[in-house]
């Protein structure tokens, strides 16, 4: 079984925010996949389903971003997942509106959930596939500027990368990460000069 875990914060106040990104695309996943989410055993809600016989879970920690990595642990020990196998969906304030990038492993980047996870797991070899939210702010406001929504001038170009982040994970779960970015660099080529998202392996 492959997961798709995305990071965000529970609740009405954070719905839809830039640092909910995550938790937005893996909700297009079951959208899609026509799943809904129920309460898991730990701190999260999760659903499940298969593509071509392959089965996945999607899973959305209620810990607030800051212990994501509480819920990660929880689910994948109990469901005896490595991993490799899991894919984290979040936001980065590094990259530009709507860019993707999509990477084996590595550091967290100043990001609190990566972080809690990496903490958890006393590992960092997991996959992550991450958003750029815009990076048009001033330092003294970040926590402001991640938790505010999109503008209406944004959300075309977000919703654009939430679809196809959507379907970079239906690429994960079927084949793993080779085949995940093997599509999103087709998709990449395919891209117009006007495109506002690139791949960066």
């Amino acid at each position: 079984m492959r997961v798709i875990l995305g990071l965000g914060n529970p609740g009405k106040k954070y719905l839809k925010t830039r640092h909910n990104i995550g938790f937005m695309v893996v909700e297009r996943v079951a959208s899609r996949h026509s799943l809904r989410f129920k309460e898991g055993k730990g701190d999260y809600y999760f659903t499940s389903g298969d593509i071509s016989e392959n089965e996945f879970a999607l899973l959305l920690p209620t810990t607030y971003m800051n212990n994501s990595g509480l819920a990660a642990k929880h689910f994948l020990e109990k469901n005896d997942i490595i991993f490799q196998d899991t894919l984290v969906v979040c936001d980065d304030i590094h990259l530009d509106l709507g860019e993707i990038r999509l990477r084996a492993k590595g550091s967290d980047g100043g990001h609190n959930g990566l972080r809690s996870i990496i903490y958890e797991l006393e590992s960092n070899d997991f996959p992550r596939l991450r958003i750029g939210i815009g990076k048009e702010f001033d330092e003294s406001a970040q926590s402001d500027f991640v938790l505010s929504r999109f503008t209406e001038a944004e959300s075309n170009i977000i919703d654009d990368s939430i679809d196809l982040a959507s379907k970079i994970c239906d690429e994960f779960i079927l084949d793993g990460l080779k085949a995940a970015k093997d599509f999103f660099s087709k998709k990449n080529q395919k891209s117009t000069d006007t495109s506002n998202k690139k791949v960066i392996h």
